[in-house]
């Protein structure tokens, strides 16, 4: 993809979507950690259910740790590898009241040290909450990254490591919310629905017509 086509895919999208946001639900930076944390390998929909349950008991790290591993658990049975997620969000409350008083930390570092909390989830807590221009590749981005040209690579921190060079400086801090909805909704995993892409004309990807 060129450095024309870019600006042009780039400049679609926002016109379509202006102001793009997080489908996750929640009300305060640490409902965004919690949130992300338990979205991995989930849908934002599976993780909102789980949420609307979850937050009205416990939504800061102190109620957290006092509903503790098996209350956690029984809240969120219902997406994929809740014990494991129910215990990294247990401990990363602890964390964040013993040595962040309680706030969720502004610093790439302190949030990967966080348990459960890795590169991608460190990048939505920093764009979604701060603003920041990050790019966090989840399955959708490294997909639209590499099928349509505009950023290629083998592995989420080259596909990233590329969007942020190319991505023109104006479109960062929207770029992650305008990828994962055009990954999530037009140009899908098995079926990309090219005849509905209005970047269709900018990407590398060699467009496909509806089945008959």
């Amino acid at each position: 993809m060129t450095p024309e086509s870019t600006k042009r895919f780039f400049v679609t999208l926002r016109d379509a979507n202006p102001y793009p946001a997080s489908e996750l639900e929640y009300s305060s930076v640490f409902e965004l950690l919690a949130a992300v944390l338990l979205s991995a390998q989930a849908t934002d929909v599976s993780v909102n259910k789980v949420t609307r349950r979850l937050f009205p008991v416990a939504n800061t790290p102190s109620r957290i740790v006092a509903l503790g591993v098996a209350g956690l658990e029984h809240h969120i049975r219902t997406i994929g590898l809740y014990r494991n997620k129910a215990k990294h969000l247990y401990e990363t409350s602890q964390i964040l009241l013993a040595q962040h008083g309680g706030q969720v930390p502004h610093s790439r570092e302190a949030l990967e040290a966080l348990p459960g909390v890795g590169r991608k989830t460190a990048n939505v807590v920093l764009n979604v909450a701060w603003g920041e221009p990050t790019c966090a590749v989840d399955t959708h981005l490294f997909r639209v990254g590499n099928r349509t040209g505009l950023a290629p690579g083998k592995t989420p921190y080259a596909v990233e490591m590329q969007l942020l060079r190319r991505i023109p400086p104006e479109f960062r801090v929207d770029a992650h919310h305008w990828l994962i909805l055009h990954g999530r909704y037009v140009c899908q995993a098995r079926k990309p629905r090219c005849w509905e892409c209005a970047v269709a004309d900018c990407c590398d990807f060699q467009p496909k017509t509806p089945a008959p």
